[in-house]
């Protein structure tokens, strides 16, 4: 195995892995190392990789098995690769601080996201780190969103999608699918043992066990505090750029400043039973 040449983009979060060709059948001391790198850096980018679509699933699934998205456009000839294809102005679901699929019953791993086609100005993606986020909570308020419990659910995501075209039928039925879902505040990351904030803007609509009112502002408080700067590593891409994050200790925010097409493909990894 040749040395992976990891480069930090923050003291926090964020690195650039160079030396690697991921067209490669990786050896698994390789594929072990990237893994740590994610643990350690949380998201991680790799430049110049000409990858095919086979060659994109082949990687994502060295680190545990394909999530296919439930819903949103899919590469035709491979139907585990969600297709993101837009000309801004995007808004809409990515550009929000979100955390991917939390109101699944077992959200992701986490992505790997292709940059194919990317516009000449604009179209970065931030990142921001969720145990950073909780440790800077003073020790009071630690205390307090420790025995918190927050709802996750489509709504109102679904509301956004109907914006963006998807069919009505379509979202009636993942309602149905995908229920109201509670899950603590505060997360343990299941390999590192870390606590971090699981709250984010496309999924969470409130704080259970509290009065609403409580909910409403400690709720917009979190969510806040979760995007300052301070957490955060900002990826400018290029084509054939390529980012893998952990979900479950990361949010992401799609910057929409881009007025030409940006082209991604992204395969989303579960964890591993």
């Amino acid at each position: 195995m040749a040395a992976l040449d990891i480069r930090p983009l923050t003291s926090d979060i964020g690195a650039e892995i160079h030396g690697v060709d991921l067209r490669e059948n990786l050896d698994d001391n390789t594929v072990a190392a990237i893994r740590q790198a994610l643990l350690d850096h949380l998201v991680v980018f790799f430049r110049d990789q000409p990858i095919t679509p086979d060659q994109h699933l082949a990687f994502a699934q060295r680190f545990g098995p394909i999530n296919v998205a439930p819903f949103g456009p899919k590469l035709d000839s491979h139907p585990a690769i969600t297709v993101l294809d837009q000309i801004a102005p995007m808004g809409g679901l990515a550009a929000r601080w979100h955390s991917d699929n939390t109101y699944m019953p077992n959200p992701p791993l986490g992505s790997v996201l292709r940059a194919v086609e990317m516009p000449g100005i604009g179209g970065d993606t931030c990142f921001a780190n969720m145990y950073k986020a909780y440790e800077q909570l003073s020790e009071p308020m630690r205390a307090l969103v420790d025995g918190l419990e927050a709802a996750h659910d489509l709504t109102y995501t679904l509301s956004r999608a109907i914006d963006e075209g998807l069919a009505k039928e379509h979202l009636d039925m993942m309602q149905a699918e995908y229920p109201e879902l509670v899950r603590p505040v505060v997360r343990v990351h299941p390999e590192t043992g870390r606590q971090a904030l699981f709250v984010n803007s496309n999924f969470t609509t409130r704080l259970v066990g509290v009065t609403e009112a409580e909910s409403d502002v400690l709720l917009a408080f979190l969510l806040n505090h979760v995007r300052s700067p301070e957490f955060q590593c900002r990826f400018r891409w290029a084509a054939d750029s390529i980012a893998f994050w952990d979900n479950r200790a990361v949010q992401h925010f799609a910057v929409p400043d881009y007025t030409e097409r940006r082209l991604m493909h992204r395969v989303t990894v579960e964890e591993w039973d």
